[in-house]
Parts: C-alpha cells; structure tokens; sequence
C-alpha cells in the first residue's frame, strides 16, 4: 500500500469517527430534545453542562475526547514504523499517520458529515488527540485550561489559551512534527472560537456555572 493511500485511509478513517455527534445523541436520548438550539448552539460538553445534567456533561468529554484518541491510537498501532521524510523533516510513518488520523477526527468533531458539517468546538476531541500522540503535552493542556478557568471562569478563554499554548510546549518538548499538526489544531481550535473571543472582547463572554438551569 503507497503511503498517499495511508494517509488518506487515515484522514477519513479519523474524519468519520470524529463526526459522531455524542452531545447530540445523548440529550436526545435522555429526553432533553436538541442541543443544537440552547445555549451556545453546539454539540461539545459545556453546552450539554447547560442543560444541568453533570452526567452527560461528562460523559460527552469523555466519548469527545476519546473519538479523535482512538483515531490516533489506531492509526500508531496498525500502521509500518518506516522511515519517512514530510515536510522536510525525518521521522516515522506511524507517527505521521497517527497525527493525521487524530487531526481528523477533531476536524470531523468540528464539522461532521451528519450535521450539515455543523459541530462542536473540538475542546475534548483535542485533548483525546494529544492524549494519545504525546501524553505530556495533553496533561501540560489540561493544567493550563485548569489553572485559566479556575482564574476566570471563562471555559472559553480557557480553551484558548492552552490551544495557543500546545504547540508551544511541543516545540520545546518533542519532534517538531508534532509542533506543525499541533499548531494547525491551534488555529482550528481559534477559529471555531471567534464569537466567543468577540463576546470575551466586550465582556459579554457568559461563565462557568454548575448550576441547573
């Protein structure tokens, strides 16, 4: 098999993992109707939290995080160890393989096939991605988004600030491969965030609450 193949075998192997809508499936299930039309509008964690539920809340991270995880995990796992050259940079054919699988499945979170490619906002798959391809970085993420939330109460804020900060730990912590997929999750990670950002600008950004509404 060429390694173009893989790639792509990869890419929309992690694409249609990463584009099941677990928020979305939950709340339905459990009678609480669309989630699409509350809150913030997406699919992700901290818009099921607003519906009070602190079950569904979590176990969305975890089916979140774990879509793009299990992406990466398998690609590493099935996938040759040679030696590749991409990008100009040497490194192994799994670990490319891994990191485009994963990259995938946060873009599928995003915007999934199902949904008219309308999403969630890619927080927990991230974190299931770099869980998966460089635990380090993934717990040097989860502090950052810790330690912001607890200070400002912003999830938003929060998400963004490990965002930008991940490939800045990866460029000082591991291969620079690493760095360059990171950075594009980083800027995915922004983009999706636009309206909070503009919200945040202007103080009108809405805070954590835990309180059933």
């Amino acid at each position: 098999m060429s390694i173009s193949l893989i790639f792509i075998l990869c890419a929309l192997g992690g694409y249609l993992l990463g584009s099941i809508p677990f928020g979305l499936v939950l709340t339905r299930l459990c009678g609480l109707g669309d989630i699409r039309k509350i809150g913030s509008g997406n699919i992700g964690a901290t818009n099921v939290l607003r519906t009070g539920r602190k079950d569904l809340a979590l176990l969305t991270v975890i089916l979140d995080a774990s879509k793009a995880g299990i992406a990466a995990f398998l690609a590493e796992k099935t996938v040759s160890t040679q030696d590749i050259i991409i990008f100009g940079l040497f490194t192994q054919l799994n670990i490319v393989a891994a990191l485009i699988a994963g990259s995938c499945g946060v873009l599928g979170h995003n915007f999934p096939v199902w949904l008219k490619f309308k999403g969630g906002k890619g927080v927990a798959s991230t974190f299931g991605f770099l869980l998966a391809t460089m635990p380090q970085i993934a717990l040097l993420a989860l502090f950052t988004w810790l330690i912001v939330a607890f200070i400002s109460r912003y999830s938003s804020l929060s998400a963004i600030t490990a965002a930008v900060l991940t490939p800045v730990y990866a460029f000082f912590l591991t291969e620079p491969i690493y760095c360059i997929f990171y950075t594009a999750i980083a800027v995915l990670v922004l983009y999706r965030h636009h309206a909070n950002i503009a919200r945040l600008l202007k103080g009108e950004e809405s805070k954590i609450s835990f309180k059933k509404k």
